[in-house]
């Protein structure tokens, strides 16, 4: 971690130092402005790039079907977060690197944290998950004792206010086109509040709120604003992949006393924990997908926050009673 974090200041150095500051917006052909946008994370992306039309550059960090976690910085990435009008990123584990490149190449333009747009919950070990390994002495002695979970963007109704965060603070760096930015951000927020609205009725609609996850958790803000009881292998930022014997048979278990119909697992997840799970109590898998980044195949054909979570309520719709 040392030597990584030596290296991105060094490579940032050397960038900084061939590289001359650059206007708050670029001028295209035309003579129209355009921001550069760059976003760390697959929602931030996708709400940029609905708010901004074809009026706004917006790049996407965290190349299709990577996970995040393991995500290691470009020299290209690093010179585009320098150089970018507006640097969208969580501000979470994942995504711990961009503090290095901020400290040592600050970027010429704005920068937002998703996870400043809303109310924050901490991380949370539930019973019979994995606990992750921490240095709890050393965290102690920098006041970083408390955990939040970085996935604000699980719960529709943060997406919503996130989208309205991102589309103010482009009109604020390009004032002319602010009311196009902000009106095309309120669609998509409403869009956004309806499909709450859905997920809301389509739980309310069932005799237990239960759910059993065979691999990580990063919804806990999904839960939270769903009111959902949930159980799972590991929280949402392990980097641990294989839980203890004691923990797949508390999940067992649970599947089999609460009569859990479906074990899920997230998106690029090999599922043999949920694959075991569920051969070992007759019960089906499915996936829930996070949105955290979408794959090559979903890029192409156009996913979109949107979309992956009509797709989830969806796949709920099919596989809980």
């Amino acid at each position: 971690m040392l030597k990584k974090g030596f290296c991105l200041l060094m490579l940032c150095a050397l960038l900084l130092t061939g590289c001359g500051a650059k206007e708050s917006a670029e001028q295209t052909e035309e003579g129209e402005k355009t921001l550069k946008i760059v976003a760390t994370v697959f929602p931030a992306y996708d709400f940029a790039r609905t708010c901004g039309g074809e009026d706004v550059e917006v790049t996407l960090l965290l190349p299709p079907g990577t996970e995040s976690h393991s995500y290691e910085p470009t020299p290209a990435d690093i010179l585009a977060v320098q150089e970018c009008d507006l640097f969208l990123y969580l501000g979470g584990a994942s995504d711990a690197w961009v503090d290095t490149i901020l400290s040592a190449a600050e970027p010429t333009g704005r920068t937002l944290k998703l996870m400043d747009c809303v109310d924050l919950l901490e991380e949370e070990t539930v019973e019979g998950m994995e606990e992750e390994k921490h240095d709890h002495d050393h965290e102690e002695e920098l006041g970083q004792v408390k955990e939040y979970d970085e996935h604000v963007w699980t719960s529709p109704r943060n997406a919503a206010q996130i989208v309205r965060d991102i589309a103010d603070v482009m009109g604020e760096l390009e004032p002319e086109s602010a009311e196009a930015f902000r009106t095309r951000g309120e669609a998509y927020a409403g869009q956004i509040e309806v499909l709450d609205q859905q997920f809301r009725d389509f739980f309310d609609s069932l005799p237990s709120r239960t759910i059993v996850f065979g691999d990580r958790f990063p919804l806990r803000y999904f839960a939270e604003e769903y009111d959902l009881d949930y159980y799972a292998a590991f929280p949402g930022c392990s980097t641990q992949t294989e839980p203890s014997a004691a923990t797949i048979a508390f999940l067992t278990d649970k599947v089999r006393d609460e009569h859990i119909s479906t074990v899920w697992y997230i998106e690029f997840s090999n599922h043999l924990v949920a694959d075991s799970i569920a051969e070992a109590t007759g019960t089906k898998t499915a996936m829930f997908h996070t949105c955290h980044n979408v794959s090559q195949e979903e890029m192409d054909s156009g996913a979109t926050y949107l979309s992956l979570m009509e797709g989830n309520l969806e796949t709920l719709r099919a596989n809980l009673p």
